[in-house]
């Protein structure tokens, strides 16, 4: 990748490891600034270099602990607007509180829509993500969204080494990522088959049948999201029961929470990719099962192409 001397890589405390990655990529050097607390627990930003005139790109997942990441990045892009940058992109990698995208009950709210609001209102001029939960949450922002897909990648990987061919299926865990499950299964050339379910609370769901032939067959099951694996170790049992003779999983955000990694260790799940959006505790980061492909060459390809005016859908063609 070429230098781009006008681009300034900031980040926040959420996942600097990535920041860094990316900065190496872009060949800039990774902005000096100090993101800490006040004795209250305020957050506190300090920007020690000067912004004036440069295209600002800030890297903050907002991952647990979603609200003070989320304070953190609106602080800071509230800190960088005050500083004259010539624009400022939000790198979302996990957008936090994306699952509430529309009311599911009567007097809910549209947090998704809310965290959007505050992002525009912060200062930003774009913003970058990695797979939404919902497609639609691109139309909450008044400024341009680049919404980047982990596909491609798990893809490539997955071709490099397991091949291709019929001997795969590639499993939705449910009706809502049927998309995701085709876009992988166009890619390494395989048949598609769907996890019918019902979700009985915000973080249960129960697996009721399947829909599709998986016998004798290598099933891959797509997801944008492991947050408790509930639903993934659900759907490992409903495969090896309708024959399936191997079963991994893709899933671009590792959330893990609660019971997640233990649920994974137990199941019959022979591997579990995810990407770095967000970081692994060292819990996960030792458990066998789970491997990491870095999405630090997508965002980094994504700023150069935003920044030298160069299509970004062009990357997933």
């Amino acid at each position: 990748m070429m230098e781009a001397t006008d681009i300034k890589l900031f980040c926040g405390n959420s996942h600097p490891q990535l920041a860094a990655k990316i900065a190496e990529l872009l060949k800039v050097p990774l902005g000096k600034a100090r993101v800490s607390r006040f004795a209250d627990g305020e957050v506190q930003v300090e920007i020690h270099e000067s912004v004036r005139g440069h295209h600002v790109y800030l890297v903050q997942s907002t991952c647990p602990p979603a609200n003070e990441n989320y304070m953190e990045l609106f602080i800071m892009i509230d800190a960088l607007k005050r500083a004259s940058p010539a624009s400022i992109t939000a790198v979302i990698p996990y957008y936090g509180y994306a699952r509430q995208d529309r009311k599911v009950a009567p007097r809910a709210p549209i947090t998704a829509k809310l965290m959007a609001d505050l992002l525009a209102v912060s200062g930003i001029h774009r913003m970058v993500s990695i797979d939404l939960h919902a497609g639609q949450i691109q139309g909450f922002f008044n400024v341009p969204v680049d919404h980047l897909y982990a596909i491609p990648t798990f893809s490539r990987y997955w071709r490099e080494h397991y091949g291709y061919g019929p001997e795969f299926v590639a499993v939705s865990p449910d009706a809502g990522g049927v998309e995701r499950a085709k876009a992988f299964a166009k890619r390494i050339e395989c048949s598609i088959s769907i996890i019918d379910k019902r979700r009985t609370s915000p973080n249960e769901a129960k697996a009721v049948h399947l829909i599709g032939d998986v016998k004798n067959k290598t099933a891959i099951i797509v997801d944008d999201m492991i947050d408790t694996a509930g639903t993934l170790t659900e759907g490992v049992d409903i495969l090896y029961r309708n024959g399936a003779k191997r079963v991994l999983a893709l899933a671009t955000h590792p959330v893990f929470s609660g019971p997640a990694l233990g649920r994974i260790q137990e199941s019959g799940l022979e591997k579990v990719f995810v990407t770095d959006t967000i970081p692994l505790s060292k819990a996960a980061q030792s458990c066998n099962k789970i491997e990491v492909i870095s999405v630090a060459p997508l965002l980094a390809e994504a700023i150069q192409r935003i920044h030298g005016n160069i299509s970004v859908s062009s990357l997933f063609e």
